[in-house]
């Protein structure tokens, strides 16, 4: 049995005691149960696994793999898997960059199947993948019983990294707007109706940039790159994490009336 991450009271003084505890609690959770024997697994096998075929054929390192990008739903998709695996990067025509989740290309590229320089045997690969693994599958353990920790989790690792990752300010935004747990954080921590999504993708990239310069004072995606402006985030959205969303019954085309009109 894997270790339960304990979270006794949500809220932001519930993250807080989350964050006291976190190094104590994911050691535990990686030295138990399942996180354990998939990392002894991992680290045994993966040198030998030379194909995308051979790797989705062996489901325990093939949870590790999926489980360190966040793609562990995944895990029944095995021809999709396969192919994302084996198509490579190289080209626009190849399927990891014509998904819209960046993180199919993030693992097709790390492991190089498809790109002609297979990585699992390299030094260091085995270390890099299982440790992305603990991190990625404790935010999920922390989420069976607070969803909304595992999301401002997901956030701090996230937005840290895509903040400072050298693309578009545009791109960085849209990145958030393609990514369920980012978005989701955004629109909690901005009050932005649960059918936001629903407006035009331009409208929502300048509603997002215009409630960014509201509650930290710039339309810069990069601020969230400063920790003490990413804890402000993460705080607001726990502080509305509890609270019903508003207007759920309205149009796409009347939400964006009303952000239009400053609502």
């Amino acid at each position: 049995m894997s270790f339960q991450p304990v979270t006794p009271i949500g809220g932001y003084a519930g993250w807080m005691m989350l964050n006291r505890t976190m190094a104590t609690q994911k050691a535990a959770y990686a030295a138990s149960g399942e996180p354990a024997r998939n990392v002894e697994a991992f680290r045994e096998r993966i040198a030998g696994i030379t194909t995308a075929e051979e790797l989705v054929a062996d489901r325990q390192l093939l949870s590790v793999a999926l489980g360190a990008f966040g793609l562990q739903d995944d895990i029944n998709s095995r021809y999709f898997i396969t192919r994302i695996l084996s198509d490579g990067t190289t080209d626009s025509t190849d399927l990891a960059n014509r998904v819209s989740n960046k993180a199919y290309l993030s693992l097709a590229r790390v492991f190089g199947f498809g790109d002609g320089t297979v990585h699992t045997g390299d030094e260091g690969f085995a270390d890099l993948i299982t440790a992305q693994y603990l991190d990625r599958s404790f935010e999920v353990a922390v989420g069976d019983s607070n969803e909304s920790f595992r999301f401002a989790l997901n956030a701090q690792r996230e937005l840290a990294a895509l903040a400072t990752d050298g693309s578009s300010d545009a791109t960085r935004w849209f990145s958030v707007l393609g990514s369920k747990p980012l978005r989701t954080v955004f629109e909690t921590a901005f009050g932005l109706p649960t059918a936001f999504g629903a407006i035009d993708i331009d409208l929502q990239l300048e509603t997002m940039r215009d409630r960014a310069d509201r509650y930290f004072g710039s339309r810069d995606f990069a601020q969230f790159s400063d920790p003490d402006t990413l804890d402000r985030l993460v705080r607001q959205y726990l502080a509305r994490a509890d609270a019903s969303g508003t207007q759920t019954g309205l149009s796409g085309a009347a939400i964006a009336v009303q952000l239009l009109g400053g609502a």
